[in-house]
């Protein structure tokens, strides 16, 4: 026998029998139990989507309802945006319809990205070794790398593993921009977000947690009576830049050929060839911020009593 070509011994329990056996076996368990996760939580974001569509609709007769009813106001209105604003009275519709995208991508990822923050955040504050090191491998990835190169490797990276999302019947799902982009954007936003709630939670005074356990509340009773909440409140600002960050950061999407506010303000130039589409698009974008951050001011001071101004009689 050659010794070159002579391996050590391996140890039967460690080598994949032929045909199956135990590595088999946990394999199929972990994708058995991987695509009923994914399953659930496309059923969830498909409930949510068809939600959005239904609002929108409801908007949409709405605002048709309005415009019948405040047409002596609104025909010359859009008369004169037309005649001296004619990209705005052309393409505005458009930008419209882009933005309503943006508002759906956004607060679906926020939705699913708030939801995987709270077991990432526990498990960052775990004294299990494992899980608060896969939880700070998580987020130091998200949170360190940009969100384009993660669009990218969700979008233009799943092809590549076709045959393995065909088997688990989630192909239909990774060859659509749309749930690419929303994966994208959960994954991300639900690495900032625990972040940040695991901030809130280590805020919270020691002295409200001794009181809760001095009134017999178990674990799961505190955490969703004393904890979870005083984190939110104290992780209210932080979480206010988050949400304005996705708004502005959902323009990235325009990228993997989604038409939300910038998708749609890209074409719009590619027709008109005018700058000024980009100006209403910024206008847009600008003015969504201010009252965002206006009503999360009010939100603010509404949850912290003792922040609110004094009222004199």
């Amino acid at each position: 026998m050659d010794p070159a070509n002579t391996a050590p011994a391996t140890p039967d329990a460690l080598v994949p029998p032929e045909g199956g056996g135990f590595w088999q076996g946990l394999g199929d368990a972990v994708g058995f139990a991987l695509s009923w996760l994914l399953w659930g939580l496309g059923e969830v974001i498909g409930w949510v989507v068809h939600l959005f569509g239904l609002v929108k609709m409801g908007l949409r007769e709405v605002w048709l309802l309005l415009g019948d009813i405040f047409s002596f106001a609104l025909d010359p209105a859009g008369a004169f945006i037309t005649e001296h604003l004619p990209v705005l009275g052309r393409y505005g519709p458009r930008l419209l319809d882009g933005l309503w995208l943006t508002f759906e991508i956004t607060f679906i990822s926020l939705l699913v990205g708030g939801i995987l923050a709270i077991p990432i955040a526990l498990a960052r504050l775990s004294k299990n070794s494992f899980l608060s090191a896969w939880a700070t491998s998580y987020i130091f990835f998200f949170r360190g790398t940009p969100l384009l190169a993660q669009i990218y490797l969700i979008y233009y990276g799943s092809g590549q593993f076709r045959p393995f999302f065909e088997d688990m019947g989630l192909w239909g799902v990774f060859r659509e921009a749309y749930w690419c982009a929303l994966i994208a954007f959960s994954l991300n936003t639900a690495a900032y977000t625990a972040e940040i709630l695991r901030g809130g939670i280590e805020a919270i005074p020691p002295g409200e947690i001794e009181a809760a356990r001095s009134l017999g509340m178990g674990r799961v009773l505190m955490l969703r009576r004393v904890i979870l909440p005083g984190a939110y409140r104290f992780a209210l600002p932080a979480y206010g830049n988050e949400i304005i960050l996705m708004i502005k950061s959902s323009a990235i999407a325009s990228i993997i050929t989604i038409f939300e506010l910038m998708g749609q303000t890209k074409r719009a130039f590619a027709q008109s060839f005018s700058f000024s589409v980009y100006l209403y698009a910024a206008i847009l974008y600008f003015v969504i911020t201010w009252l965002l951050t206006r009503g999360w001011k009010r939100l603010e001071d509404w949850l912290n009593p003792q922040r609110r101004p004094p009222v004199h009689n």
